[in-house]
């Protein structure tokens, strides 16, 4: 809900919605949703308590908002990476975007939806729980993707689609948690490369055989 559908006609907002929501974002991010305190998060906005209600609804609300926020800002790079061309390259365009975006200079480091519920407690499941959604949901569209390829031939006919993608999911999460842990952005795309050094090829062509050697 917009805070704006709430105040009389003419009456200016009272912040900007987008740029609140990037700072509660950093704040989830940083902090993790149990960590993340009201007064941190009207701090870090600008907003009292009642604005963000009127505007965001509860905490709980206005993580689901930031997180789709941050799906749509800095994580948009998983929705590019799908429509490359091939199946190495969609890998490659995962990892590397991990990496750029878990590392990114004025930001924390690690990802939101990796670390932003981590550890909760029973009433903070819900959350708990849209974050394993939101991952899964990561893992099935890699899936489908990884399936168009084997169809197409750009991955051999042995290879399970949804065992790739959990690859690249696992080797993406811990490319987030240790660049929480200190790692550089150099040593973390040392690391992408060499999980995209075992990447199937596709398999080879058949030789073909010429008239004139058959004859022979």
């Amino acid at each position: 809900m917009d805070e704006s559908t709430t105040v009389p006609i003419g009456r200016p907002r009272a912040f900007d919605i987008d740029e609140a929501l990037d700072r509660a974002v950093v704040v989830f991010w940083s902090q993790g949703f149990e960590g993340a305190s009201l007064d941190d998060l009207t701090t870090a906005m600008g907003i009292s308590r009642p604005s963000l209600y009127r505007a965001f609804g509860n905490k709980e609300d206005l993580f689901y908002k930031a997180l789709e926020r941050y799906t749509d800002g800095l994580t948009a790079y998983f929705a590019r990476a799908l429509a490359e061309p091939t199946s190495e390259a969609v890998a490659t365009s995962v990892l590397h975007g991990m990496v750029e975006a878990a590392t990114m200079p004025g930001l924390p480091t690690g990802c939101l939806g990796v670390q932003g519920a981590l550890a909760t407690g029973e009433e903070s499941s819900p959350v708990r729980d849209a974050l394993i959604a939101w991952r899964e949901d990561g893992v099935a569209h890699l899936t489908r993707r990884f399936q168009h390829a084997v169809d197409a031939g750009d991955l051999p006919a042995s290879s399970d689609p949804r065992l790739l993608a959990l690859y690249l999911r696992t080797v993406a999460n811990g490319i987030a948690v240790q660049a929480t842990s200190g790692s550089t952005r150099a040593e973390l795309l040392s690391v992408a490369d060499l999980a995209l050094a075992s990447w199937p090829k596709p398999e080879p062509e058949p030789a073909e055989v010429s008239a004139g050697s058959a004859a022979s």
